[in-house]
């Protein structure tokens, strides 16, 4: 007798559901004060660093957004190994060749800290095009695990946007739209240097509220309005409104800023299609700083 196998297509990662008990306020407030232990320093590129610069770390930063993105990563990876690697460059000098190794380092064990199947050190390898080995990426590891102290449940602003949306009066749809406009200006602070020095808890407020403003959300709704979401926010987060008002214009200048240099880029791939062969296959070629 023939017999016929009937397959059913499923999820293939299980994914934990958002455990609604711990959006509270004594949870929020141990986030808060947190959040002040060990930040990166906002200086270490002056009194730490000597070889490397601002504009590598944007570069290297801008590849661990994209592999996190092409390996659909959850949200958290990529600000939390962004954490680890500020934390790292704030107390260790690092030759400007081995920050593409950092790089997938932190990414290797953000994943693991947030991931149901976490990245593996050949696949990273492979974003590297090869040019590290898995037995350097295990050593980075323990090294950077050393110089973090092991302190690895690091707060980030992607903690804070879920606490956030949980004290506002919205439907479901209207929180979803703004939770994903708000990761990814999470993600876009992450990788310019100049938020370092604001608290993580700032820029998620911030985040929040540039998705809201540019999403027109105050024109239908009075609590999502300019003025009564800062005040709102800043109340949660216990900080000044008109700071709060600079990170999110801030944000905003970041977000026209990346979509100039993203249409610029644009234009010239455009134009130089033909001379591209034979570049880098990673999604961002970082061996323009010699990495």
């Amino acid at each position: 007798m023939e017999h016929q196998l009937l397959c059913c297509e499923v999820e293939t990662i299980r994914r934990a559901y958002l455990d609604q008990h711990l959006l509270n306020d004594r949870v929020l407030h141990t986030m808060l004060r947190a959040e002040e232990n060990c930040p990166p320093s906002a200086s270490y590129f002056k009194c730490v660093q000597r070889e490397v610069q601002p504009y590598m770390r944007k570069i290297v930063a801008t590849w661990m957004l994209e592999v996190c993105e092409e390996q659909k990563c959850e949200e958290e990876v990529f600000p939390l190994a962004m954490n680890y690697l500020d934390r790292f460059l704030s107390v260790e000098p690092l030759k400007k060749n081995r920050l593409q190794l950092l790089g997938a380092t932190c990414m290797f064990v953000a994943s693991k800290m947030k991931e149901t199947i976490p990245l593996t050190a050949e696949k990273l390898c492979i974003y590297t095009d090869n040019s590290i080995g898995p037995d350097e990426l295990v050593q980075m590891e323990l090294l950077t695990l050393n110089k973090l102290k092991w302190d690895l449940a690091s707060v980030t602003p992607h903690d804070f946007i879920e606490h956030f949306l949980s004290k506002m009066p919205l439907g479901e749809d209207t929180r979803q739209i703004i939770r994903k406009h708000a990761q990814t200006f999470v993600a876009l602070c992450a990788t310019d240097i100049k938020f370092i020095s604001n608290p993580p808890s700032m820029i998620a407020a911030g985040s929040v509220a540039a998705a809201v403003q540019g999403l027109h959300l105050g024109n239908s709704n009075s609590f999502l309005s300019y003025q009564c979401l800062t005040h709102f926010l800043s109340q949660v987060i216990k900080c000044d409104p008109d700071c709060l008002r600079a990170c999110q214009e801030q944000i905003e200048s970041l977000l026209e800023s990346s979509l100039r240099q993203a249409q610029q880029h644009n234009v010239s791939e455009r134009k130089n299609a033909d001379e591209e062969e034979g570049l880098s296959c990673t999604p961002t070629d970082v061996r323009d700083v010699n990495i």
